[in-house]
């Protein structure tokens, strides 16, 4: 079997380009392991400085300072979910509202984004207007 040797030749300056990316990311890499220990050593600091006094009080569950009173299960209404939904909704559609204006009023891009928003008004309406035929935004 004959063997075939490779030669490859590298040129110095790719060499040294190399070497700077890569210790770009080892600080960066290094920044994390400090962070990551900075944290574990505030967490440890606080688990051997509390004081640990179980009360019946302090075992009891805890929520926006009232005590709880009766099962831990609460039924709430889906109607509170929808208007967070239709909220979510036109939150999106004030946040599309913004680059669509930049870029409307720059040449060459007009008619395109003008028709790309009438289709996305055009969905919202026919949502509200969902919203509106089910009911949900009468209030009772």
């Amino acid at each position: 079997m004959s063997e075939q040797t490779v030669v490859v030749t590298a040129d110095v300056h790719n060499v040294v380009v190399s070497a700077d990316y890569f210790q770009s990311y080892s600080v960066v890499g290094l920044l994390a392991v400090i962070g990551m220990l900075f944290v574990a050593v505030a967490f440890g600091a606080g688990r051997l400085l509390r004081p640990v006094v179980p009360t019946p009080e302090k075992l009891m569950t805890y929520e926006c300072g009232v005590d709880p009173v009766g099962e831990g299960w609460a039924h709430t209404q889906v109607r509170y979910y929808v208007y967070a939904f239709l909220y979510v909704i036109f939150a999106i559609d004030s946040i599309f509202l913004f680059p669509w204006a930049t870029i409307f009023a720059a040449p060459g891009y007009g008619a395109t984004t003008l028709v790309e928003m009438f289709v996305f008004l055009g969905f919202l309406a026919v949502g509200l207007l969902y919203a509106y035929k089910k009911g949900v935004l009468a209030w009772t």
